[in-house]
């Protein structure tokens, strides 16, 4: 599973992890996340994340 970090503001969305407060379960795909999905911290959408090295 990968990682993928917030552009803006640093904030990591982990597949192993997913979001279980926000209703997404642990190992969901970054590319399988509602389209409306922001991030936690800054409240981007999905276009500003990139994959994490």
């Amino acid at each position: 599973m990968a990682k993928y970090v917030c552009d803006i503001c640093g904030w990591i969305y982990d597949e192993d992890l997913g979001l279980p407060e926000k209703g997404i379960a642990e190992g969901t795909a970054f590319e399988n996340l509602p389209e409306d999905f922001e991030c936690e911290l800054c409240g981007v959408g999905k276009d500003n994340f990139s994959l994490a090295e």
